[in-house]
């Protein structure tokens, strides 16, 4: 059991009223909150130790490298990569897909196909596209029905020996929708594909382990799990990581650098070119101890009830459509009130202090699935409650009353 008032305490922009009611956060699949310990590590880092990393011999840089690579390790064993230099630093879950999908146009041709599933964020569908035109490949869709699940009837006759990558979400966005993406990764491995994970709406709501699941690549990102913005991870197999060629050129990148010829440097720095967010880098590992520090098991088990409240209190309003109603999901729920835009519902609901998300949440082939402009979307975290479940509905209500 989760005691959510001391869990709460520690997240201090909870306390804030907006329009003169006490906050109410259900947007947390766009970026979850952040608690004390990490703005305090940030703070920290910039008044202790701020210095170039990997770089310098002095003492400040030698302390801003060991916490660096000591976060790296905290995420190596979070998500149970093999070796710590298959962690990547990025600066988030879109960077991670965009490294790989670029990365990909040296083993990818003409007649060639490319997978990914209806359900995907606009940021893992625009980056194959965008390689697909590079190479000549084609895209091809696994299809969802109408409960917003993917239909694993033709995604397995979808996979041919042209598939060359299948990159599906762990999660969905929009929906909630929970993939069965050890399913997908073993049947994509049995016809030579590769598969990438996108992992930025599981990362906050559950454990994985990259090794158990066998997956090539896994991205996620900071922000949606309490860490600071322009954050995240890309998770690779060491043979992928070797055989693909560096996304970005400049400096920490190189071995050795003359005007006849470049070398790369090795693993992971290969990939990480520049100067990082080091401070970004060094407190994400800080978030991910306190995640840790909670439980996932509890978080999981916590924000099911939330999600199971939520949807029976939300139906319980005429004229409210539930989009997405897979049978495992996650606490995300997507609703429409009956001849009611989206956006008209959360500016009101807005006034009654509560933040939801309205729009199509990057995912417009999803909406166009179910043949509606958007949703009103409510995520939420392991820090709300049932009473702001009551809120929401309350405010939904009053949206409906004013708005029909």
């Amino acid at each position: 059991m989760l005691d959510i008032q001391a869990i709460r305490a520690n997240f201090p922009i909870l306390t804030q009223t907006v329009n003169g009611k006490p906050l109410v956060y259900f947007d947390n699949a766009a970026t979850s909150q952040k608690p004390q310990v990490v703005i305090d590590a940030i703070s920290n880092y910039y008044s202790t130790i701020n210095a170039n990393i990997h770089r310098g011999v002095h003492a400040l840089s030698q302390l801003a490298t060991d916490a660096y690579e000591v976060s790296r390790q905290t995420i190596q064993k979070h998500i149970n990569a093999k070796h710590a230099h298959e962690v990547l630093f990025t600066s988030g879950t879109t960077h991670g897909i965009n490294l790989v999908a670029s990365g990909f146009s040296a083993f990818v041709k003409a007649g060639d196909e490319v997978m990914v599933s209806a359900l995907e964020h606009h940021s893992n569908i625009v980056p194959w596209q965008m390689l697909c035109e590079r190479t000549g490949a084609s895209l091809t869709v696994i299809p969802l029905n109408d409960k917003g699940e993917l239909i694993m009837e033709e995604f397995e006759k979808l996979l041919s020996e042209k598939t060359k990558i299948v990159a599906v979400n762990h999660i969905s966005n929009s929906l909630g929708t929970i993939n069965p993406i050890e399913f997908i990764i073993q049947k994509a491995h049995a016809v030579g594909a590769a598969v990438l994970i996108d992992g930025a709406q599981a990362a906050p709501h559950l454990k994985f382990d990259v090794q158990a699941l066998d997956c090539d690549f896994y991205a996620f990102s900071g922000h949606k799990t309490c860490g600071p913005t322009g954050t995240g991870i890309l998770y690779g197999k060491e043979e992928w990581l070797n055989k693909l060629p560096p996304y970005q050129g400049g400096g920490e990148m190189i071995k050795e650098v003359t005007f006849a010829k470049t070398t790369y440097a090795d693993l992971p720095h290969k990939f990480e070119a520049g100067t990082p967010h080091i401070a970004g880098g060094i407190v994400l590992g800080t978030a991910i101890d306190y995640l840790n520090g909670i439980g996932f098991d509890a978080i999981q088990a916590y924000e099911q009830e939330l999600l199971v409240y939520g949807i029976q209190k939300l139906q319980e309003i005429d004229g409210l459509t539930l989009i997405g109603t897979a049978a495992h999901k996650t606490s995300v729920i997507s609703f429409n009130l009956q001849g009611i835009h989206p956006y008209d519902v959360g500016s009101i609901v807005d006034k009654m202090g509560i933040a939801v998300r309205t729009g199509h949440h990057c995912t417009q082939p999803v909406m166009d699935a179910f043949g509606v402009p958007g949703t009103v979307r409510a995520s939420f975290a392991f820090y709300n409650t049932k009473e702001e479940i009551d809120a929401l509905v309350t405010a939904v209500l009053k949206a409906q009353r004013m708005l029909s």
